[in-house]
């Protein structure tokens, strides 16, 4: 029998408030194979770990049970501290008495009977462990950026610039994002242009970034350090070997009445178009939905003008298979459409704009050069009424966000800024639920629009805006003042909500990376691991995380770029010895678990066996250890109990069952 030490935390006051640690030190001290039970303060402090490593010496121990926190907490520091004693590191249980315990009772009795019973299960089953060895695999030193935004960019820029290869795919045809598409940035009033687009021109020119735009992740397989990718390449119909990017056939298309997306669908494109001037990849692309070409086969007037033979009205799909040793996730985000908000008149009324759409009027850049104008009179505009939390920070799940969009109220006020410095003639109004400035120096933006520049802020919501004769009539209520008000507007901009872009969904299912119910992308840890993906090597940076403004977006990427450069600088990573196996004996051949794996790590040799003094030859399940991952899939999935996994094979959690049963 094994000779264990168990050794109770009280992690503060956060397992010992609600666990009597001594009893519970005391009763599974009694437990058979238990030579050694103590309980203290803080064990995964330097001395609680001293007080392990001596108990190790001591008393001779074969194994070591932990009662404290989760053990993804401290499990890998634990492990190491039993080493450092020359204990095989999987000779160590972690009963999680804190979060599975003490933090969802409040019966001071129960939690410390369920903490005994958890450590109990520990008990039964490491005794029946064995010592397992970890094995080296290689890095591929070669990282993937999902998302050519600001946070795709700042990301493959820093880990360029280590010297490791990156490839950033972007789903539209250059990247940039939607900062590329903003005027000013809070709260400075920088250019965003003036910012953005040197950033893109460096990725474009690094050598050691390989910019895929116009396409998509078509499949990911593998895992932390050896992952490999297929990459999907849109058709442009347009070589983009030989496109110089001069714009001509942009001019001479004679299908120009197609929505420009770049500028949120308020002016017209031709069916070749590039998307603004400083795009990256400088390189036209042809869409084939508006093409003349391609409906009728008539036309062809772009490939007529290109002087550079440019034009392939034949290209198809390309696909693009590399490996790679990380992939950072930077998707960004869409905002809403508010086309559920029928009070606010967004369906009917040209008036009616989001503030992505107002950025794209007010920028030099947009389709109408900066020059605002109310879009159903072509005048300019005298009232314009701001409208907060638009599908933010709701409790009608049917079209509204729980969460607040963070950034909606410092870029109203940077609007609001903006229209009075140009024609302080315009009379500007906020309606909101809460003023939420946070970050440096934001406050003081605000304050300085209502200041310095006059805005009306009204804490209040809108219920109505109505067409009017010549205008926009608004209702809303005044909460401080107890008051309804009535008024005119020209113009009426809705702050909506900012929501994950749709890949991301699909991006998550292919990577298994964790989702929360916004759809998105979860953290390993909220505090200590706030850029890491809870499945190894897949790394979160910007909005695709959840909102945040561009100071915060750039600091995400840089910090997941730096845990990118961390991993690709090991040339090697240590397995996960927990792995699946399988019984020939057992074995039926049926295929379900090749089926179930995520990660193409089973597959089917004939093999000779020997079953009942038989010698006989079958078709049997056999598992690459260097590919498998011990999620444990295959092992619930098989009919015939062939499957198993080392460090939790069935007799151990059955023998955790019957610990806590009995």
């Amino acid at each position: 029998m094994q000779r264990i030490g168990v050794f109770v935390c009280w992690c503060g006051s956060n397992i010992a408030a609600t666990v009597d640690v001594k009893a519970v030190a005391e009763a599974l001290g009694k437990q058979p194979g238990v030579v050694v039970s103590k309980d203290y303060q803080y064990m995964c402090s330097a001395s609680g770990q001293n007080l392990i490593r001596e108990a190790i010496r001591d008393s001779r121990l074969d194994a070591v049970v932990i009662c404290a926190c989760s053990p993804h907490m401290h499990e890998a520091t634990f492990r190491k501290c039993v080493s450092a004693e020359g204990m095989n590191p999987y000779m160590l249980e972690i009963a999680n008495i804190r979060e599975q315990d003490s933090w969802v009772h409040k019966d001071r009795k129960a939690a410390t009977e369920k903490a005994i019973s958890l450590g109990t299960a520990a008990i039964a089953k490491v005794q029946l462990n064995a010592p397992l060895f970890e094995s080296p695999n290689p890095v591929t030193k070669r990282a993937l950026v999902i998302g050519g935004g600001i946070a795709g960019m700042q990301t493959a820029l820093d880990i360029a610039e280590a010297g490791f290869k990156v490839d950033i795919v972007e789903q539209k045809p250059t990247i940039g994002g939607k900062m590329a598409q903003l005027d000013k940035t809070f709260p400075t009033l920088d250019c965003s242009s003036c910012i953005v687009t040197p950033k893109m021109v460096d990725v474009g020119a690094n050598e050691n970034i390989t910019i895929y735009s116009y396409s998509e992740v078509e499949k990911v397989s593998g895992f932390i350090g050896s992952f490999h990718a297929t990459i999907k390449q849109k058709p442009r119909y347009v070589d983009a070997t030989k496109c110089t990017g001069c714009g001509l056939c942009t001019t001479k298309c004679p299908s120009k009445r197609n929505l420009n997306e770049f500028n949120m669908n308020l002016n017209m494109r031709p069916a070749i178009y590039i998307p603004f001037a400083q795009a990256v990849p400088l390189v036209a692309t042809l869409d084939p939905t508006a093409c003349i070409h391609f409906k009728t086969g008539k036309c062809g007037l772009c490939q007529k003008v290109c002087e550079a033979g440019a034009i392939d009205y034949d290209q198809q799909p390309t696909y693009i298979e590399q490996d790679y040793g990380a992939i950072v996730l930077a998707t960004g985000y869409n905002q809403i459409k508010p086309t559920k908000f029928d009070e606010y008149l967004y369906n009917n009324s040209p008036d009616v704009v989001t503030s992505l759409e107002f950025e794209r009027m007010m920028s030099a850049s947009g389709p109408t050069a900066g020059d605002l104008r109310v879009p159903s009179t072509g005048k300019r505009p005298r009232n314009i009424v701001f409208i907060q939390c638009v599908g933010s920070r709701g409790k009608d799940t049917c079209r509204e966000k729980p969460y607040c969009s963070k950034v909606c109220c410092m870029y109203t006020a940077k609007h609001t800024i903006l229209v009075k410095d140009h024609w302080p003639e315009v009379d500007c109004t906020v309606f909101y639920i809460d003023v939420r400035t946070p970050g440096k120096n934001f406050d003081e933006f605000y304050r300085r629009a209502v200041e310095e520049y006059g805005v009306h802020y009204i804490k209040g919501m809108v219920g109505k805006v109505e067409q009017g004769d010549g205008c926009l009539k608004v209702q809303a209520s005044d909460l401080l003042n107890n008051r309804q008000i009535h008024m005119n507007a020209d113009l009426v901009v809705l702050a909506a909500a900012v929501e994950p872009d749709p890949s991301a969904r699909h991006l998550g299912t292919m990577l298994t990376a964790s989702m929360d119910t916004n759809d998105f992308f979860s953290e390993a840890h909220a505090k200590l691991r706030p850029v890491e993906s809870p499945t190894a090597g897949i790394y979160l940076a910007g909005m695709c995380q959840g909102p945040k403004d561009i100071p915060e977006t750039v600091a995400q990427a840089s910090a997941a770029a730096s845990k990118v450069i961390g991993l690709l600088s090991k040339d090697h990573l240590m397995s996960n010895p927990c792995i699946a196996h399988s019984d020939p004996t057992l074995c039926n051949g049926c295929s379900q678990c090749t089926n179930v794996c995520a990660y193409g790590a089973i597959s089917y040799q004939d093999q000779m066996v020997v079953y009942k003094g038989v010698r006989e030859t079958r078709r049997v399940a056999v598992v690459n250890e260097a590919v498998c991952q011990g999620c444990g899939a295959c092992t619930v999935t098989c009919p015939s109990g062939a499957m198993d996994l080392r460090g939790f094979a069935n007799n151990q959690i059955m023998a955790e069952v019957d610990a806590i049963c009995n």
